[in-house]
């Protein structure tokens, strides 16, 4: 069985941080400028210190990927310690980290095998790819068979938020100024899902409860869930996702939904005020397996 080690970017969020400290994961930092000063995603700031800051901020925070020369850097030092390398990247769609990984990935092809892989995903679904990719290099014989299991697996995980605000939503350009105009006229809310990597406008609600039902609605959908994690813009629990959970609880009796702070990538996406659900599905064969 090849040593394989896990590249990714900070786009990955992951409900308990300290588990990277034991696993072979290096996380690549982006960097996010907050009102004309810059940071690193996750080591200057905390998640919870960064969207304290960005929500006294008008306009959406600048989030820099990690340069090719900064991934051809990191892959130089882990190629000297391991067989492979498995890179995971927030979807191309949104940030071009994937774009520069590829890039420098090609240096090394020849002498350590590095699969670039685009989660089409971000934030706590990518984090949930990279706990897939653990999984496989504990059980396939080869990186081969690894990457087929994390590939398989972004097909399965599914996000949906909803958000209080729509400023971040036009200045990224996911919201049209006609549906922002409306939606603040009309007192209504977006949810917003990613579908192929984007950031796409679903649907909208009125009211708090209503945001409520249609995030319960997201998950009862599920036959089976190997993976589920409640995202929020609060330290500590807030009353929004207790009632979601308290819901779910009588849906999925013995399902245990964590929650956590969304990530600052997300946030500048999204703004910092949104709530949202990532579900990674069980896979069928595994469903059926315990019948």
């Amino acid at each position: 069985m090849p040593n394989v080690h896990i590249v990714t970017d900070s786009g990955a969020h992951f409900t308990t941080p300290h588990f990277l400290h034991q696993q072979p994961i290096t996380v690549v930092p982006n960097k996010i400028s907050i009102a004309g000063k810059t940071y690193r995603e996750g080591i200057d700031l905390t998640p919870d210190e960064a969207l304290r800051l960005i929500a006294y901020q008008p306009y959406a925070p600048l989030i820099t990927s990690p340069s090719e020369s900064e991934y051809a850097e990191v892959y130089d030092r882990l190629s000297r310690s391991y067989d492979a390398i498995i890179s995971i990247h927030t979807s191309r769609e949104l940030f071009p980290s994937y774009d520069h990984a590829l890039e420098a990935a090609r240096q090394f092809s020849s002498h350590c095998p590095i699969a670039v892989i685009d989660s089409q995903t971000m934030c706590a679904g990518q984090g949930m790819l990279v706990k897939v990719a653990l999984k496989a290099i504990e059980q396939e014989a080869t990186l081969d068979d690894m990457v087929r299991v994390v590939r398989g697996a972004i097909e399965r995980i599914y996000s949906i938020y909803y958000v209080e605000t729509v400023n971040y939503l036009l200045q990224n350009k996911i919201m049209t100024p006609s549906h922002t105009i409306l939606s603040a006229m009309m007192g209504i809310k977006p949810f917003l899902g990613i579908e192929h990597g984007r950031m796409i406008l679903m649907e909208k609600v009125r009211t708090r409860a209503q945001a409520i039902d249609r995030l319960v609605e997201f998950v009862v959908e599920f036959a089976d869930l190997e993976d589920v994690v409640l995202l929020q813009h609060k330290s500590y629990m807030s009353e929004q996702t207790r009632m979601v959970q308290d819901r779910l609880a009588v849906d999925f009796p013995g399902q245990y939904f964590p929650y956590a702070l969304y990530g600052p990538s997300l946030a500048a996406l999204i703004g910092p005020d949104a709530t949202g659900i990532v579900v990674l599905e069980k896979e069928m064969e595994d469903f059926d397996d315990e019948f």
